[in-house]
């Protein structure tokens, strides 16, 4: 089975490799190396976005073939992290303290990779045939602005026969054990307005696009979001506001910056209907555009919602592997934000469950990670992998 001692050691290696996103080469390298020795024929995936950000990135990917028709179980997880930010009193490349690590991605989520990573090679060593495939999947630039990792597998073709997928993502704030069923969806858009310039000593000879774009932000604050009974509402969040008159003139340009998240039953169509609404509020006269943020593939333009029902068969096994390993009845939730497990659960046909490890402070300093719950989502997935892929 899996050693807690094992699955500690990999997550101090990996803690102690910086890897922010777009900076990943290094723990690419480590990672692969590492699947190398456990006799896993891991390899690195490459891709470039040429449209958007110029990024060269490297994924790693180990397809473990059990000989006979069977499922495909994705195992995913990230191993970039976000920035350092201030205000860390503990050593951000790993200090352990009893049953805690410390580490800036040590919970967010080298701690999913890690019990992903020691879960496929124990496996793999002690079942030489089964039933199906695991494909372990290793991406970078989770935490930038397009998922361009997972995206980059999806479009490439590397997932398209995959049945079911687990994400160890640090799952929606609750106790552990936790599994979400299933994430809103998000979009990054902008509004642009056009107005007309004038001296600021006669603002009424122009048109101010500053105030359009003031009176459109407070007109969203009474959106008729879409309720779903598991994700809940949407939300529309104002994140950014500029314009530029000059020393002494209106602005006759204005850009309103929104991240808008939706739920099942809300689209990029449905943005921009509540937005053309929300504009007839204000009054709105001058010229305006609706613009959703340029984006390396129509795949990547944004994150659709999903859910996965709670009597799937592959949810019910791991449920059950959760409370075997555990001794705890897990909760179910529903992520509140976005991540990978929107593109593996809306563009691969087939179910994507978070379910990882439990800790404090991800994209925040001390971030910690608790050991107990790294081993036993390792030992949970391994459980499932057994009865699912050895009938």
């Amino acid at each position: 089975m899996i050693e807690k001692a094992e699955v500690t050691a990999l997550l101090q290696q990996l803690t102690a490799i910086k890897s922010e996103y777009f900076h990943e080469d290094e723990i690419m390298a480590f990672a692969r190396d590492w699947l190398c020795r456990q006799e896993l024929p891991a390899q690195l995936h490459e891709y470039h976005d040429a449209k958007v950000t110029d990024f060269h990135g490297k994924n790693v990917i180990a397809v473990i073939d059990g000989g006979r028709p069977g499922p495909v179980i994705c195992l995913n997880g990230h191993l970039d992290t976000v920035q350092l930010c201030g205000g860390w009193t503990r050593d951000p490349y790993g200090e352990l303290d009893g049953d805690r690590l410390y580490g800036v991605g040590a919970l967010d989520m080298k701690s999913g990779c890690a019990a992903l990573m020691v879960t496929a090679a124990r496996f793999a060593a002690a079942h030489k045939t089964f039933a199906g495939k695991i494909k372990l999947a290793l991406v970078s630039d989770e935490e930038g602005p397009y998922g361009l990792g997972t995206n980059a597998l999806v479009e490439d073709g590397y997932l398209s026969d995959v049945d079911f997928s687990i994400i160890t993502e640090p799952s929606a704030g609750k106790p552990f054990p936790d599994v979400c069923l299933g994430a809103r969806g998000g979009y990054g858009l902008e509004i642009r307005f056009y107005g007309k310039s004038a001296h600021a000593a006669n603002p009424e000879k122009g048109h101010s696009a500053l105030l359009d774009a003031a009176k459109v932000a407070q007109a969203l604050e009474q959106v008729d979001y879409v309720e779903d009974p598991h994700l809940g509402k949407g939300t529309c969040c104002v994140v950014g506001i500029s314009a530029d008159g000059g020393a002494c003139s209106v602005p006759d340009f204005a850009v309103l910056r929104l991240f808008w998240h939706i739920v099942v039953g809300e689209s990029p169509d449905t943005i921009v209907r509540e937005i053309e609404k929300a504009v007839q509020r204000a009054g709105i006269t001058g010229r305006y555009e609706i613009c959703f943020r340029e984006a390396p593939s129509e795949g990547s333009r944004g994150f659709m919602p999903y859910t996965v029902p709670q009597d799937e068969p592959m949810t019910v096994s791991l449920l059950e592997s959760i409370r075997k390993v555990t001794g705890k009845e897990p909760t179910i939730s529903y992520f509140a934000s976005i991540g990978d497990f929107n593109y593996l659960g809306t563009r691969l046909g087939a179910p994507a469950i978070i379910f990882g490890a439990d800790g404090e402070n991800y994209h925040s300093s001390d971030e910690y990670v608790l050991l107990d719950s790294v081993h036993q989502t390792a030992e949970a997935v391994y459980d499932f992998l057994e009865k699912t892929l050895l009938p």
